[in-house]
């Protein structure tokens, strides 16, 4: 129906009502919009509606097409509505299934990654203290020095293993800036560790203040990691 008005409301009737009372709601219509019963309210637009639907539901074969063409248009009009709202249903449950995909890949990224690696960092960061306190009781002790170059071994073994865990997972973008911090922190350990193993090589105390420093900063970055991750929880 390339007309979109519907006869029976341009009637003002059910689509149940009778031809009598179609003719009844037309000669009604008609007489209270005819220019002769309303001077100055007419409205001949609306005449040749009424005309046009008393011209289809007045005649009972052309009403049976009408109402036939009404059902078809109804079932469609259902059709489409129903299809849209599948469509919807489904955007929906892909979106839901978006969102626990992301939860599903937060969650992996922060048990096996973040927390293996939080872990090892920690360790590595948290010992050079008291490993430079015994150092400093004699730093040209060979006994002393085989224990710390023990230890910058063991961080060493400790770093490559974080290194290896931080790669192992893509990072989630909601908590790029954790693993950025992460990152960072690891670059810190490494040149950090670089520094200090120079220096039973030489005994030049520099490359352990240079060692302590980038320590220093390295810590930092893992309070930042820390709170990033915090923060999203």
């Amino acid at each position: 129906m390339a007309d979109k008005t519907n006869h029976y409301e341009t009637l003002k009737i059910s689509p149940n009502a009778s031809q009598a009372e179609i003719k009844q709601a037309y000669r009604r219509l008609v007489k209270m919009f005819h220019p002769d019963s309303n001077q100055g309210t007419s409205d001949l637009e609306q005449i040749v509606r009424i005309n046009a639907a008393y011209e289809v539901l007045g005649d009972v074969q052309n009403r049976q097409k009408y109402d036939q063409k009404l059902r078809q248009l109804s079932q469609k009009t259902a059709h489409n509505r129903q299809q849209r709202t599948a469509a919807a249903q489904q955007r929906y449950q892909a979106t839901r299934q978006t969102g626990r995909n992301v939860d599903e890949q937060i969650e992996q990224w922060l048990h096996r990654v973040y927390q293996p690696v939080s872990r090892l960092l920690f360790s590595i960061l948290a010992s050079l203290k008291e490993q430079i306190e015994k150092l400093a009781a004699d730093p040209f002790d060979d006994v002393l020095l085989e224990e710390f170059q023990d230890y910058l071994h063991a961080c060493r073994d400790d770093f490559k293993q974080a290194q290896i865990t931080f790669r192992s997972l893509p990072n989630p973008p909601t908590l790029a800036r954790a693993a950025t911090h992460v990152y960072y922190c690891l670059n810190q350990v490494g040149d950090g560790l670089d520094q200090l193993a120079y220096f039973p090589l030489n005994y030049d105390e520099s490359y352990l203040h240079a060692g302590q420093e980038m320590f220093r900063t390295a810590r930092h970055m893992y309070r930042e990691a820390q709170e990033s991750v915090s923060a999203y929880a």
